[in-house]
């Protein structure tokens, strides 16, 4: 199985996301972009996700909500600028958090028959990147990038 890498350089506003799969850059593209296939992947084990609006285009939005017996979690975005197969440049809000807005940037690397993904989030702030590191983001990251292994498998 491929490690998930997830670097956070101290004093600095970023999260570096980095994960390779045993698919092409469009099998692990659409996984990404398909309103049908994200709630198969995308969150922490253990949690079931209502997808509400998807529309990856440059200027579309997405929205869904995470729910386990402790409450739901709300995300929502814009899309920005997308690129099929090569990248993604998103906006990422935490319902919680309704103040605090990064900036994501995801490239889909082709290796050759796989695919590397880096996505780049820039935050606010050092003190807005490290309440997110400190949230538990590490445990929604790792169970996604294990689900969607098992999604592109299928």
């Amino acid at each position: 199985m491929n490690e998930t890498t997830i670097t956070a350089e101290p004093n600095t506003p970023f999260i570096d996301i980095v994960r390779e799969f045993e698919a092409t850059p469009a099998q692990v593209f659409r996984a990404w972009t398909d309103p049908e296939i994200v709630p198969l992947w995308l969150g922490p084990s253990g949690m079931s996700m209502d997808l509400i609006e998807y529309n990856v285009t440059d200027g579309g939005r997405y929205h869904y909500v995470h729910r386990d017996d402790a409450g739901e979690y709300v995300f929502r975005g814009v899309f920005h600028a997308v690129v099929p197969n090569e990248r993604i440049v998103q906006t990422f809000q935490f319902d919680g958090w309704p103040t605090e807005v990064s900036l994501e940037t995801l490239t889909f690397e082709d290796l050759g028959g796989r695919t590397r993904v880096h996505k780049h989030s820039v935050f606010l702030s050092v003190a807005s990147r490290d309440a997110m590191v400190e949230s538990g983001m590490e445990r929604g990251v790792l169970d996604s990038m294990t689900r969607l292994d098992n999604v592109l498998a299928s």
